[in-house]
């Protein structure tokens, strides 16, 4: 057993698919399958039970999974012992509300008992609206949704502000259609049998996402609401069609029933500006790299 291999089932923890934790370790499927086969060889025990490309954990797996998210927080507490970064001053973070309620909570929690001189403020937005803040210098980081390829082609402008800046892949989401509990299952948006479609802000990735999806076979008018919450609130009504990441469904754990229809990946990304990073930056790249994926999984256990 190694650091590498308890990162590598995070990941697939994280991500319940062997493909999208290859994308987010930065390895190749087939060697994400051997190190957990590894790991499992290792242990005597089955972490993951497998039904086609679902990676779904086993009793053995959850109980795993707490003693590496805790091996992981050890590791990064023994490098910084011997190699000190000293960070200082102040780190400012910006973040999409998605990813600030399902993929930050260990990584600040983390950053703050390790470095409590540093003052991290936190800044939530729309993704376009964070990029163009780490431009200008009013963040020092965010963390981004990114436009699906086909898209970055109709929208040159905003890859233009990418390509301005250091970009580095963190998590991988899936973004979903959320549809009442009594709506009949769809395979494209002609298939909609609601008034509307309920999302963030016109800055919103995932907005975006879904309304180029749902102007292809409709033309649904978007209703802007301020949270999750409210938009699930929406869909609870009958008459909506919410847009949101199966990280943050998985979280809320709503009262209601729900169907579900899956838009596909979207890559969250880490940017920040070229030969600029500051102590504190460079501490909590560290700290997220280590904690990533451990608080979606450990919400709904």
């Amino acid at each position: 057993m190694d650091l590498s291999s308890i990162e590598i089932f995070l990941a697939v923890a994280s991500d319940r698919s062997v493909t999208k934790a290859a994308k987010a370790v930065g390895r190749v499927p087939s060697n994400v399958t051997t190190r957990v086969q590894q790991l499992e060889e290792d242990l005597g025990v089955s972490l993951f039970s497998r039904d086609g490309k679902k990676m779904t954990l086993t009793r053995e797996g959850e109980t795993f999974l707490a003693y590496a998210n805790r091996l992981m927080a050890l590791a990064l507490e023994a490098r910084q012992a011997v190699r000190p970064l000293a960070p200082s001053g102040t780190l400012r973070v910006g973040t999409m509300e998605s990813t600030a309620a399902s993929r930050l909570p260990a990584a600040l929690t983390q950053f703050n008992q390790m470095w409590p001189e540093v003052s991290l403020h936190l800044t939530m937005g729309a993704s376009r609206d964070l990029t163009r803040d780490v431009l200008s210098d009013a963040l020092d980081c965010a963390l981004i949704a990114r436009l699906p390829k086909t898209m970055r082609e109709e929208d040159s402008s905003f890859d233009a502000e990418l390509k301005a800046l250091e970009i580095e892949p963190v998590f991988v989401e899936d973004l979903l259609i959320v549809l009442p509990s009594g709506h009949p299952s769809i395979k494209s948006a002609a298939d909609l049998r609601v008034g509307s479609l309920a999302a963030l802000e016109p800055g919103c990735t995932y907005r975006r996402i879904a309304e180029n999806w749902a102007r292809k076979s409709s033309a649904l008018p978007t209703s802007e609401l301020g949270s999750y919450h409210a938009i699930l609130a929406s869909v609870a009504t009958g008459n909506t069609a919410g847009v949101m990441p199966r990280s943050v469904l998985d979280l809320m754990h709503w009262p209601t029933p729900v169907q579900t229809h899956q838009l596909g990946p979207v890559e969250t990304l880490l940017v920040y500006r070229k030969n600029d990073r500051p102590s504190a930056f460079n501490a909590f790249h560290e700290v997220l790299s280590a904690t990533k994926g451990r608080d979606v999984r450990l919400a709904t256990n």
